[in-house]
């Protein structure tokens, strides 16, 4: 008889790799302790907020999560941090300082989407793959009507973009520092 294992989430199809269930698994004690004020191996609540969520990663390994679920979950997670964490600064000063903080992060983002359609993030050389520079730019057109006119756009739609690799592309680290940036804006004020 088959012993049925009860796993936090699916486990990615046999073929396919997925996150290391421990990792996982030891991330998440780690931010439920973090979330209810506790602490986890040593380590204390201070030491989760949203932005160590979504920077987060795990190794891949066969027979580990699916990636789609512990993804899902994991957003879900930043936003209730980060909603925790807004009202928690909303305590006296701190909103204050928070509000300035996006507001002056949403400056920088828009200066950076100000520039020049194939010119707004550094270029990897031509043998090296980077994002290709239309996909990124057709978002950044949505960013700027986000920003400046007020056009819908949803953290997820951020959160799910997708660009083509392309020889000479934009470089990866740049576009994605400044999604995250995008990312910690929308969270700050909706």
């Amino acid at each position: 008889m088959m012993d049925i294992v009860k796993t936090t989430f699916p486990i990615a199809p046999q073929g396919q790799l997925g996150y290391d269930v421990d990792e996982v698994e030891s991330f998440l004690a780690t931010a439920r302790a973090a979330y209810s004020g506790g602490a986890s191996g040593g380590r204390t609540a201070s030491d989760v907020d949203s932005t160590r969520i979504r920077r987060t990663a795990f190794t891949m390994a066969k027979g580990g999560y699916s990636t789609a679920h512990v993804d899902a979950a994991l957003e879900r997670l930043e936003d209730a941090f980060a909603s925790r964490e807004k009202e928690q600064s909303a305590s006296g000063s701190a909103d204050a300082t928070w509000l300035a903080d996006a507001r002056t992060t949403a400056e920088e983002i828009v200066a950076r989407l100000d520039r020049p359609v194939g010119h707004r993030f550094d270029r990897v050389g031509f043998l090296t793959v980077g994002y290709h520079p239309a996909d990124v730019d057709r978002l950044a057109r949505r960013l700027q009507g986000y920003f400046g006119d007020g056009r819908a756009l949803s953290i997820d739609d951020v959160r799910a973009s997708v660009f083509r690799p392309k020889r000479g592309g934009y470089r990866e680290a740049q576009v994605d520092v400044v999604l995250d940036a995008v990312v910690d804006v929308m969270l700050a004020v909706r």
